[in-house]
């Protein structure tokens, strides 16, 4: 029995099948809406042609996740092909237009052709949550960045000694400024009324910080423009990033519990550095299935570790980051590098000995995450927790 290929151009609403034989030739064309039953109706039609099917698609999140559960109900294999792959395989074709059928033809005939495509597999329902869960707190995370800058923005425009003083990381100086906001307010209240308003709400600190918002208020006497409408703004700013902060502490948690309750979890919280934010971040972005790497050096090019060379001509040895790398991927390593350096003996002894060979701060960190990709990648493989003496090195 001969095999067939599936391309799938995926789309919101709707997706275009086209499916080619081992020749090249179409054997069906068809453009389908984003739902059960139409998608149920077209996998029908592919499997009635009575061959081995291979499917393929250009998107794996959003869109493609109703049909890509169920051909996994049907036990279909599915394989990844990059839009960026797609676009640039077109050059190659005859024809300069572009539409849904032409794009899945392509993806079909691709597919049909290579033999190092991803393959696509369904997520376990924890590593689902997980990547719902860490994009979201991604979204809230970067709210939170804009609101503070808009924050500091506002507030440098009417009173720039007290933006100078304040640390908005704290949940302190977001509460000072949900009350007071000019420098006339804070010189009326005063330090020990501040201070007082300040301890009611239970700020840490609150003397230090009361010191200080007088102190900068005692160096502007002048009311600029628009400063009544500026403070209203400001108030209502701080108070977005309070309930901003409070929904990533919520989330945290949420995140914690789920990636507590992984299998693997035990043995990557164990590696110095890494906790259940970077450790769900991890899973999220691996699915915590080191096989779809098969080495620790494809995992490494997957998070950007890995240099990619560059060469042309009688230019060798031109080593650059690559271009392409799971972005996330390369920041838990490396964040974990950097807390690693503080935490554990053995980490920092490797970050000096790479800036005793003269290289630069990043440069160190980054050959440091580099080492730690193969060590997590033996803990997963053996199933074991971090310690500093190896087994083997125990027994001998």
């Amino acid at each position: 029995m001969g095999r067939i290929w599936a391309g799938v151009d995926i789309g919101k609403t709707h997706h275009h099948c086209v499916v080619v034989d081992a020749e090249g030739r179409h054997l069906l064309s068809r453009r389908v809406a984003n739902d059960e039953s139409e998608l149920l109706a077209l996998i029908a039609a592919v499997l009635d042609l009575g061959h081995e099917t291979t499917w393929a698609v250009d998107v794996t999140h959003g869109g493609a996740v109703l049909l890509l559960g169920l051909l996994a109900n049907h036990g279909q294999p599915v394989f990844y092909l990059p839009g960026l792959a797609v676009n640039r395989a077109t050059a190659g074709y005859r024809g300069q237009g572009k539409t849904d059928a032409r794009d899945a033809a392509i993806i079909a005939d691709q597919t049909r052709m290579r033999r190092d495509l991803e393959p696509v597999r369904p997520d376990a329902q924890a590593i689902a949550e997980l990547k719902i869960l860490t994009a979201r707190r991604a979204d809230l995370v970067a709210d939170r960045t804009r609101t503070v800058n808009r924050l500091r923005d506002q507030l440098l425009g009417i009173f720039p000694a007290l933006e100078r003083a304040l640390d908005m990381g704290n949940r302190g100086p977001l509460l000072l400024l949900t009350g007071y906001q000019t420098p006339a307010a804070l010189r009326r209240i005063g330090i020990k009324r501040l201070e007082t308003w300040l301890r009611n709400r239970k700020v840490r600190s609150s003397a230090d910080l009361a010191a200080a918002a007088v102190e900068a208020a005692e160096r502007q006497h002048t009311a600029l423009p628009g400063e009544t409408m500026a403070a209203q703004m400001v108030h209502s700013l701080a108070k977005e990033v309070i309930a901003l902060n409070e929904k990533v502490d919520e989330i945290d948690k949420l995140i914690e519990g789920r990636f507590r309750s992984h299998a693997q979890a035990e043995v990557i919280a164990s590696l110095p550095g890494i906790g259940p934010l970077l450790g769900a971040e991890f899973l999220a972005a691996t699915s915590g299935d080191m096989t779809r790497f098969g080495t620790p050096d494809r995992l490494a090019g997957f998070a950007g570790l890995a240099p990619a060379p560059r060469d042309s001509g009688r230019i060798s040895g031109n080593l650059k980051r690559p271009a392409r790398y799971h972005r996330g991927l390369q920041r838990v390593f490396y964040t974990s590098a950097l807390i690693s350096i503080r935490c554990c003996e053995e980490s920092r002894r490797f970050y000096d000995r790479k800036r005793a060979e003269g290289k630069r701060h990043v440069q160190a960190v980054l050959a440091l995450a580099r080492r730690r990709v193969n060590v997590l990648w033996a803990l997963l493989r053996d199933g074991r927790c971090y310690q500093l003496t190896p087994p083997l090195a125990e027994a001998a």
